[in-house]
């Protein structure tokens, strides 16, 4: 069903908007907007970020590696899924992923930058994408799956925005989260990317859980190459700058030696081990009772 986001009313035709208020979402830069007044301007990203991540994901061991523990995830935890929408989903790396391994699947994606969409829309010229407010979710009890990875620490409202995912989900769906992990690593890499937070494993489960969600699986990753994001992290903090994306960039010897080490990690968890320490954390949640 689609929620009004100005009201709240529901069964919103976006060609004809709310019968109750007079909403309607415009048509900016070709896609469908529910919020394009923060399309081009907010403080949830750097909108210009979106051409460095193009470019460098592709050939970027963290990139490739976390796309696999996702699919990973959703096959095992997931696998009779029908629909699904990535919220924030960028460029559309981790959607191409998504929609190759499930193509039968309805596969959606919202970003709040049309700038990011554009990308998407590359890569993913069939998949339904739009932009909103993820604040704003016009949905209820319509996706089998909302994922959001590595999105909610960018927002202040992120309790709402839990909420609004599990509102979105239909009833025995579930919630795909990755997120970045341990306060104490915060560097400007963090302050570059807009990040509001970074979660310590308690503080996101008691947000999961008031939001309605049952944990069903929670596991830190990029955890053997903690030693050297913490290195990584103090030279920032020293320096004063992240890098940006060409902080991303790798030879092709290292890349290798990295992805091996993920890969390793990536056994681990399939084995059953949730890892308590890392980089990253990855939560798999199943809604319970509105």
């Amino acid at each position: 069903m689609i929620l009004c986001p100005a009201c709240g009313a529901p069964h919103l035709l976006p060609a004809q908007g709310c019968a109750v208020c007079g909403f309607a979402p415009e048509r900016l830069d070709g896609f469908l907007a529910w919020a394009p007044e923060l399309a081009r301007s907010n403080e949830g990203f750097p909108e210009g970020s979106f051409e460095g991540l193009a470019r460098v994901e592709a050939g970027n061991f963290w990139f490739r590696s976390r796309n696999a523990v996702i699919l990973w995830a959703l096959r095992k935890y997931f696998p009779r899924f029908q629909s699904l929408l990535e919220v924030g989903c960028g460029t559309g790396f981790v959607l191409t992923g998504i929609s190759q391994a499930f193509p039968t699947a309805r596969i959606a994606g919202s970003e709040i930058y049309t700038a990011g969409l554009a990308f998407a829309a590359q890569r993913l010229p069939a998949v339904e994408l739009q932009q909103m407010d993820a604040r704003k979710l016009p949905y209820r009890e319509e996706f089998d799956i909302v994922a959001a990875f590595d999105v909610i620490e960018h927002i202040v409202e992120d309790e709402l925005v839990l909420r609004n995912f599990h509102q979105a989900i239909k009833p025995g769906g579930g919630c795909l989260l990755t997120v970045p992990q341990h306060p104490w690593l915060w560097s400007p890499v963090d302050e570059e990317a807009c990040h509001q937070r970074r979660y310590t494993a308690r503080e996101l489960h008691d947000k999961v859980t008031a939001a309605g969600f049952r944990i069903v699986r929670s596991t830190s990753f990029v955890t053997l190459l903690l030693p050297l994001m913490m290195a990584s992290r103090v030279a920032a903090r020293r320096a004063g700058k992240s890098g940006g994306s060409e902080s991303l960039q790798h030879g092709a010897a290292l890349d290798a030696a990295l992805t091996a080490c993920m890969r390793l990690e990536h056994l681990t968890i399939k084995a059953g081990v949730s890892l308590p320490l890392g980089g990253s954390r990855l939560v798999v949640l199943q809604k319970g009772s509105s």
